[in-house]
């Protein structure tokens, strides 16, 4: 079982284990789904067209996330 605190914004950490285990990225968006008592916590995928170079592998480096973050 992998735990977070809420603070006092009503903000928390997504724990390693949960991001490794959906492959988040910064700036990944998040779907909560509400089932009841039980939340389930998604990764939005997102369309190709919404990313033009998401086809392009080899611009996949952190580096070059942070250059072209702001295009």
């Amino acid at each position: 079982m992998v735990t977070s605190k809420l603070s006092s914004k009503a903000q928390t950490t997504v724990p390693q284990a949960v991001r490794a285990a959906l492959g988040l990225r910064e700036g990944d968006e998040l779907l909560y789904e509400i089932d009841g008592e039980h939340i389930v916590l998604k990764k939005v995928q997102r369309a190709m067209a919404d990313d033009p170079f998401a086809c392009f592998d080899e611009w996949a480096g952190d580096a070059d996330r942070k250059a072209y973050a702001d295009l």
